[in-house]
């Protein structure tokens, strides 16, 4: 099903004040306050009912002078993160909320210093280099999978956890014994997040989390973490040893002057590459396992695809070419449960969409998870259709699917996380049969879009 679109959009490349007006409905501050407890454990419910009751786009008040446009509507997102990128930078929740915790660097910057740093970080994320480190990435996959216990359901997210985290791990330092304090790391990251998470969802209780010094403490964690990953470079960088992984090229990246990147720099940036690289991973991962354990006819086809290839021996770029349907489940998956479930944005001035006009500093978070499963767009859209990715229709969802986000800021790391994904998803269905017991997987929606419970069993073929 194609996009559809009001005619004056159409005939408006601008997307500007002649657009098709819409009436902006606003929900109040008691309203907010009076579902707190329910937001807090999962706003998407909140969500979806006054997106069902106000539209595509509606306003909230989160305080006396606090307001928060939310939005699903495809060609608002569009204009925001690709046609009008440059009036709009990520809001403080993630430039300071989230930069307090994990630093300062292309995930939580703005400006000419994310410009400068995407540029530095971006090459190492390069095909050319990606197919350099597959055989690393295939190697810490199956030392991870050998935890797998055949024949008992388990929830399967602290597995996928810890591989998508040793994964990068293994990816950014290589060699050396470094799983212990690696495991420090994914704790005090997870940790954090939890924090940042009652901060967000609680911002009348802002006061009270640092009176209590809860915040404090929460960054004291991530100084922590931080200590950790310096201890790891500077071993690397006395060392004096190349091993041409994502480190090696972080430490060769260079400025305009010819200079490298400052030691608390490079922490930050390997410490944000660790954040938003494993969960999400794991995240998507686990969602699709859970849904390819649902549906047998759809991991049979899957079977006689990785069936066919020898991950120990051919060519690992080229078997990433061979695995076209893994593919199309992994994204059908990340349709259905996006990992950045919801992108926010602040205006640097004055904007108008959809007839109206918004002042500068308005905060607008944009839904992609409502957007993913917009009956406008998708043919029965709750299901799980891999097809509906196929060749012949994916050209037909690039106005309104976004799973790692778009325009200039989509994820550095989305080739990375696909290869780790379809290389993980392919050695398990090769290996194993697929089930679930449970009916519906449970999401937790914390910082991306986590499930809380992942009951599968792996039955060795």
């Amino acid at each position: 099903m194609r996009m559809k679109m009001p005619e004056t959009a159409k005939n408006n490349p601008s997307y500007t004040a002649e657009t098709l007006k819409t009436p902006l409905v606003s929900v109040s501050q008691a309203e907010v306050f009076k579902n707190r407890k329910r937001i807090l454990t999962n706003p998407l419910p909140f969500h979806n009912e006054r997106f069902e009751k106000h539209g595509d786009t509606f306003m909230v008040h989160i305080g006396p002078a606090s307001k928060v446009v939310f939005t699903r509507n495809a060609e608002t997102i569009k204009y925001i993160l690709q046609k009008n990128h440059k009036n709009y930078h990520k809001s403080s929740l993630q430039s300071k909320d989230l930069a307090k915790y994990i630093g300062k660097g292309i995930l939580t910057s703005n400006g000419e210093f994310w410009r400068t740093h995407r540029r530095m970080v971006q090459p190492a994320f390069h095909k050319k280099k990606l197919e350099g480190l597959l055989g690393i990435m295939l190697s810490a996959i199956q030392t991870e999978l050998k935890e797998v216990r055949p024949d008992v359901e388990r929830d399967i997210f602290p597995l996928m956890g810890d591989l998508a985290f040793q994964v990068v791990a293994k990816s950014l330092f290589s060699a050396g014994d470094i799983r212990e304090r690696m495991r420090k790391l994914q704790r005090i990251t997870m940790t954090n997040q939890q924090m940042l998470i009652k901060e967000m969802r609680q911002p009348y209780l802002k006061w009270w989390f640092h009176l209590s010094g809860a915040i404090r403490k929460h960054i004291n964690f991530s100084k922590e973490g931080q200590k950790i990953l310096d201890e790891v470079i500077e071993e690397r960088v006395t060392s004096e040893m190349e091993k041409d992984d994502l480190l090696d090229m972080l430490l060769q990246a260079r400025y305009v002057d010819g200079t490298g990147m400052s030691r608390q720099q490079l922490i930050d940036e390997v410490l944000i590459l660790f954040t938003a690289g494993f969960e999400t991973t794991a995240n998507t991962l686990s969602f699709t396992l859970f849904l390819i354990a649902k549906h047998p006819e759809i991991q049979e086809k899957l079977f006689q695809e990785v069936g066919q290839i020898d991950f120990d021996k051919e060519d690992l770029m080229q078997a990433m070419g061979k695995l076209t349907f893994a593919k199309q489940c992994l994204e059908e998956a990340m349709r259905l449960y996006p990992p950045a479930y919801v992108i926010d944005r602040v205006s640097l001035a004055e904007d108008t969409i959809d007839g109206h006009t918004f002042k500068k500093n308005t905060v607008w978070l944009m839904s992609i998870y409502e957007l993913h499963r917009h009956a406008d767009f998708w043919e029965h859209p709750s299901e799980f259709r891999p097809e509906r990715f196929n060749a012949a229709n994916k050209k037909d969802y690039s106005d309104y699917y976004f799973p790692f986000g778009a325009g200039p800021r989509m994820c550095v790391g989305n080739n990375f996380a696909m290869y780790e994904m379809m290389l993980t998803v392919g050695l398990l269905v090769k290996k194993y049969r697929l089930s679930t017991s449970d009916s519906e997987v449970q999401i937790n929606p914390l910082v991306s879009l986590k499930p809380a419970k992942v009951p599968v069993k792996f039955s060795l073929r």
